[in-house]
């Protein structure tokens, strides 16, 4: 694997979020538990280390006990121009729900189009193309 990936560490819902941006984006999802690692920092059914392999690559875990959850403040991920127009209006509509759009995915002066969210899980997201 080459380039940058996120790691996202979770307050006790990486399971529900990694499965949401399985469903979102697609992909296999591998998911191994506190227990199957043998680590007794946390719940032993929580999320240790989980991947997602696809078009979009994400990597993820619960907090343990002395590790700081996810806050993201400063910084997005971005999706500029990572599939086509199509599917990345399915994206964004898709991560918006029960998440908040900053900005909507709108044409920009400039031509490109592109829009901002945060999701439920507290991901903040820039998505968009050019024309």
């Amino acid at each position: 694997m080459t380039g940058l990936v996120p790691y996202l560490r979770f307050d006790a819902s990486a399971r529900p979020a990694l499965t949401f941006y399985r469903d979102v984006f697609g992909g296999e999802l591998v998911l191994h538990t506190f227990a199957d690692f043998g680590r007794t920092d946390g719940p032993r059914g929580a999320i240790a280390h989980g991947v997602l392999n696809g078009r979009v690559v994400l990597f993820g875990a619960d907090a343990g006990a002395d590790d700081p959850p996810l806050n993201l403040q400063g910084i997005m991920l971005s999706l500029l121009g990572t599939a086509d127009p199509a599917t990345l209006e399915v994206w964004f509509a898709a991560l918006a729900e029960g998440g908040v759009v900053v900005d909507p995915l709108r044409e920009r002066p400039w031509g490109a189009h592109d829009g901002q969210l945060v999701d439920r899980f507290g991901v903040p997201w820039l998505i968009g193309y050019e024309n």
